[in-house]
């Protein structure tokens, strides 16, 4: 990941009308492919409501998907990388939370299935359980593009830094997790989690949310983001419908890591699967 690119964030409204929904994603790709986006990606579940009993009503399977056709023309028509959030995808009698990634021929470079799954009693009363209708994933996602190696999380994947940690490894520069943090977790964890991130590993996290809707059931927290490897946040939507272009430098990912070579300075001889066992 050598030449500078703009990034482009589409933090847009879920509503039950998965066409609607559709239209809308188009319609936020075109805006940020007119702004010079040359990577752009959308939120979770952008063609279904977040709400786990749902997620089998709105699945499709892939290849033949209407949304992931929507995707793979999407990205042919404006030559973009494309990483299209996240959708119920079924396979076989399974679903999965899963994000398609498609190149500017329009074919899949990858394809990240959540692998973990957010199961959770929170403060107020918000529980949520992925598991009740969804599999968790088991391959760490990073793909290749003419950027360079780009990693892919979903939500609660953000929080686990070994998963992190491994795309940084298989050569990833930048992150993108598409989240639909609440606005319980949202306002306590989510810049905190991406700038740790960034931080942690010195590559770019951007974290792609769905615009909060007042009348949904699940209210998303908002507030797409992009950190940078030294922490910094380079631009930030509020939270409402929004795209987001962001100037991504990758010379930074080497200014930083002269700084503070934390990767050179691991103690892999130490921190081995048997030692962690140790301790």
């Amino acid at each position: 990941m050598g030449t500078p690119f703009k990034l482009g964030l589409c933090q847009m409204t879920v509503e039950k009308d998965k066409d609607a929904n559709l239209r809308r994603a188009a319609e936020f790709v075109r805006q940020a492919a007119g702004q010079g986006c040359r990577i752009i990606a959308l939120p979770e579940m952008f063609n279904c409501p977040y709400n786990k009993n749902l997620f089998p009503h709105y699945a499709e399977c892939f290849p033949g998907g209407k949304t992931t056709n929507l995707l793979s023309s999407l990205a042919k028509e404006y030559q973009v990388v494309l990483a299209g959030g996240s959708v119920p995808e079924q396979y076989g009698d399974i679903y999965y939370n899963t994000s398609f990634i498609f190149g500017p021929d329009g074919n899949l470079l990858g394809r990240h299935r959540k692998i973990h799954l957010f199961d959770v009693d929170l403060p107020g009363g918000l529980s949520f359980k992925e598991s009740d209708t969804l599999h968790a994933g088991n391959i760490p996602t990073v793909v290749d593009t003419a950027f360079g190696k780009i990693g892919v999380c979903i939500c609660y994947d953000i929080r686990f830094p070994e998963l992190l940690r491994y795309m940084t490894l298989q050569g990833a520069k930048l992150i993108l997790v598409p989240a639909a943090f609440n606005i319980v977790t949202g306002p306590a964890h989510w810049e905190l989690c991406m700038k740790s991130r960034a931080v942690d590993n010195q590559v770019f996290v951007a974290a792609i949310s769905p615009a909060r809707n007042e009348k949904g059931t699940y209210k998303a927290w908002g507030h797409s983001m992009v950190a940078d490897p030294w922490g910094d946040v380079l631009a930030e939507a509020g939270e409402g419908d929004e795209v987001l272009c962001v100037d991504i430098d990758p010379v930074r990912i080497g200014d930083v890591s002269k700084k503070l070579p934390l990767l050179k300075h691991r103690r892999t001889d130490l921190y081995t699967i048997e030692w962690l066992r140790q301790t």
